[in-house]
Parts: C-alpha cells; structure tokens; sequence
C-alpha cells in the first residue's frame, strides 16, 4: 500500500480490540510472533517509510536489497496494519494448525521475501513492455502480498466454501483473483502488482515447485531443527522427543507417527509388544530393548507377561 501517512491509532485501538475477542491464547505461536513484529515496527520502525519500501529503483539499481527484508513488516499507516493483520491472524490460525509452527514459520519467510522479489521482477517487466519508468519508481510497503499468497495456501488446505466480497458469495476458489481486482478499484493507492505477486507466489507452492523446492531445502538444514531430537545411548534409550519437538510435515501429518491415526497407533503398538520390539509409524525400530538389570526370564515367562499386557490394552 502507498501514498498513505500515519494518522491517529484508531488501528491499533481496532487491532487490539479484535484480538482481545479472539483470544490470544487462541492463536498459535508463530502467527502471534509475526503479528507482534509487526505491530512492532509499526511502534519503531526499523526505517522510515521511504526507505523501507520497496521498488525497482531503490532495490535494484541503488543496491538496497535490504529493502526486501523491511518492506513486509511495515505499513503505511495504523488502519493499513489494523486490516493487514486482521486478515494475517484468520488465515494464521488455521494454516498454522494445519503446517505446524516450524513449516508455517519457513513458509512466511520464503513467502515474505519471494513475493518482494517477484513484486520487482513485475515492475521491471511492466517498465520494459510499457517504456514507462513509472513502474520501476513505484515504491510498495505493507504485509498484503504475503496475505494474498497465504489466501491462495488457505483455500488450497480447506477447499470449497464461499468467501462474501462486498456482501457477494464467491466461490473461494476465485476469491482472491476477485478480491484482487476488487481492492484495486475501491482503493487506489493500494499496489495491484504486491498483491498479484502475493498470489503468484501462492500458486507457485500449490501448483508449482516452490513446495518441492522448499522441501529439498529443508532436507539440507540442520535435523535438529525440522526432526525429532531422540538420542541413543550405548544402554538403549536415553531421551523423548516432546510435543514440540515432532515435525509436522506440510500436509498435517506427522513424520514421527507415520501419519497414521491413534487407533493404528495403537494397533501397532500392540503388534510391537508382541514381537518385544517398540517401533515408529514408518517401521523404524524406537529404541533399543533394555538390558535385563540382573534377572533373565525364560521364552514361556517372557510370552506369559506379554500376553498380560495385551489384555491390559485390551
């Protein structure tokens, strides 16, 4: 959004008035983090207006790339903020739940930055079709791009389903594009071009090769940041992964349970028991079986307390 000043803080008088009716213990970790920040740097900018934004001009032929990096997470005024993360913390709560915290984090910072590159690579097409160096000089600020993509992820994960423009059904398959061209009319300053490239970015991820491409990248980082911490001694087991220390993967489903239901879960844990050896939900042995500790129990003695414990699961 451009062309805009700081006015009152009706905004955030706004934004901490619906935040307060949903609850913040309602929102999860990293969308909480991402609309702090935000109001944040509302508060205490990192950089004045004109240069945090972002345009060909500043970004590429003066150099400041670091434009990328501010851009998103300033606004041009408390109302740009208050509708801005209004719109965030919704479709945060949900795709947060269905990502998990660790992949909705990384997908904000690929989206944040990708969507400021593609906003550049569109100007500067615009610039050379058009021969009009107003597009190069055009200057976008705001997290509307990134919630344009993060529209597109939504109606990806949750399909089907109307969204109301302008007191319009519209299919939620359409309703970005709508809302798109919408938004452009009734409001002018706002950068057509931001919130395209927002949405391009989105079909990349749900159509395209960002997602793999994210994926391959996450495979070369750390284990410890997107893998289970469980650690083996020379006596077997010596740590559990906790909660949050699971990997969900992007489709919702966990890489330490295989994705398989609780009932499986539970199937398998009672298969394992028998066969003495607890594994995960991809097979992989859990852990290795404890030393017997000074006490050797015979074949027999050892299926007689296992078929116990089946009928206490049972």
């Amino acid at each position: 959004m451009r062309g805009r000043h700081r006015s009152s803080h009706l905004g955030l008088l706004l934004l901490f008035s619906q935040l307060y009716q949903v609850g913040l213990d309602n929102i999860p970790p990293v969308t909480l983090a991402v609309l702090g920040l935000n109001a944040y740097l509302f508060l205490f900018p990192a950089a004045p207006l004109m240069k945090a934004c972002v345009s060909v001009h500043q970004a590429y032929w003066s150099g400041e790339w670091r434009r990328l990096l501010l851009s998103p997470f300033h606004h041009a005024d408390d109302m740009h903020l208050y509708f801005n993360m209004v719109s965030f913390v919704m479709k945060g709560i949900r795709l947060e739940r269905r990502l998990g915290a660790v992949w909705f984090a990384y997908v904000l910072a690929v989206f944040s930055l990708l969507t400021g590159a593609l906003y550049l690579a569109l100007e500067a097409g615009l610039t050379h079709l058009t021969d009009d160096q107003s597009y190069s000089a055009a200057c976008a600020v705001g997290f509307s791009g990134v919630i344009f993509s993060l529209k597109v992820l939504n109606n990806y994960y949750h399909p089907g389903g109307v969204t109301y423009v302008m007191g319009f059904p519209v299919s939620n398959r359409y309703a970005s594009w709508v809302e798109l061209v919408l938004i452009h009319i009734t409001a002018p300053g706002t950068s057509l071009i931001g919130h395209l490239a927002g949405i391009l970015v989105g079909l990349l991820y749900t159509a395209g090769p960002l997602k793999k491409m994210m994926k391959m990248c996450a495979g070369l980082m750390s284990s410890r940041t997107f893998m289970p911490r469980t650690h083996f001694t020379s006596s077997g087991y010596s740590g559990r992964s906790s909660r949050s220390d699971q990997y969900t993967a992007d489709d919702g489903t966990s890489r330490y349970t295989g994705g398989m239901t609780e009932e499986e879960q539970l199937a398998a844990a009672i298969r394992n028991s028998l066969h003495g050896t607890a594994r995960h939900g991809d097979g992989s042995p859990q852990f290795a079986a404890p030393p017997p500790y000074g006490f050797r129990l015979t074949d027999e003695e050892l299926r007689a307390r296992r078929l116990m414990r089946l009928d206490a699961f049972m």
